[in-house]
């Protein structure tokens, strides 16, 4: 079966004079259609860089990346966004709204991206902020809005396009383990149903029950891939793990 995106053998390397740091070293990792696979590591592993790398933000220095089959590694600066607006959703980490336009004008522009427009945008935008659970807050600016409802916004934009591939860096950061469950349930429901692969970077043991697979990077290499965690496992994670900021 053709993986929905895959790297092969991927190398990043930064250079600064004589100095080289490298983030990726020779990574391989294959995510099918309808699957949910966490990225999981310690801070400065490279999960950042390599999902960057996946969603064409980065080009490696060397290595494959493959989506829907098709070679997207080395193509020119320019042919990069046309294959993100094809296939690739991407929630970052710090959200990166614009805080001149309303929560639901934020979801509108990445449909307005793919020819949707005027009262069909603005009831999907509407629909999409209803499931991520601040349908009230769509007339509201980010600068009014908490990190967490920052976050919903953020992640209803990048479902806006009915992507083919989610990318998330932290989704879950801001949020409390209420509104986090429920983002997660409503992002594994859509790769289920509707085969969107999805890749989540996360520090969160709180969710490892949402993930099909996971997959560790340490050093820029992926150490240990694996099914997700068993519930006895899982439940002993959360039981363990920190609650983090509540800000939803």
């Amino acid at each position: 079966m053709q993986a929905a995106i895959a790297v092969h053998n991927v190398t990043k390397t930064y250079s600064a004079g004589d100095a080289a740091v490298h983030a990726l070293d020779g990574v391989d990792l294959s995510v099918q259609a309808g699957e949910v696979v966490f990225l999981m590591g310690p801070s400065g592993s490279g999960k950042t860089t390599l999902l960057s790398i996946m969603g064409c933000i980065l080009q490696p220095t060397s290595g494959s990346v493959r989506i829907r089959g098709r070679e997207v590694a080395g193509l020119a600066e320019r042919d990069l966004p046309a294959i993100r607006l094809a296939h690739v959703g991407f929630v970052f980490q710090g959200f990166n709204l614009f805080p001149t336009l309303s929560a639901g004008e934020n979801v509108e522009l990445a449909l307005d991206l793919k020819g949707i427009r005027g009262h069909e945008a603005r009831r999907r935008a509407q629909e999409l902020l209803d499931q991520v659970g601040i349908g009230e807050k769509y007339g509201v600016y980010p600068a009014d809005l908490s990190g967490g409802q920052k976050q919903r916004v953020a992640i209803a934009r990048a479902l806006a396009g009915a992507p083919e591939i989610l990318l998330a860096d932290e989704p879950t950061a801001a949020l409390d383990s209420h509104v986090g469950r429920r983002i997660l349930e409503l992002v594994r429901n859509l790769a289920h149903s509707q085969g969107v692969a999805v890749v989540i970077v996360t520090h969160d043991s709180r969710m490892l029950e949402f993930a099909d697979r996971l997959v560790h990077i340490e050093d820029g290499r992926i150490v240990a891939p694996e099914e997700a965690a068993i519930p006895a496992l899982a439940v002993s994670m959360l039981d363990a793990a920190p609650l983090g900021v509540s800000s939803a």
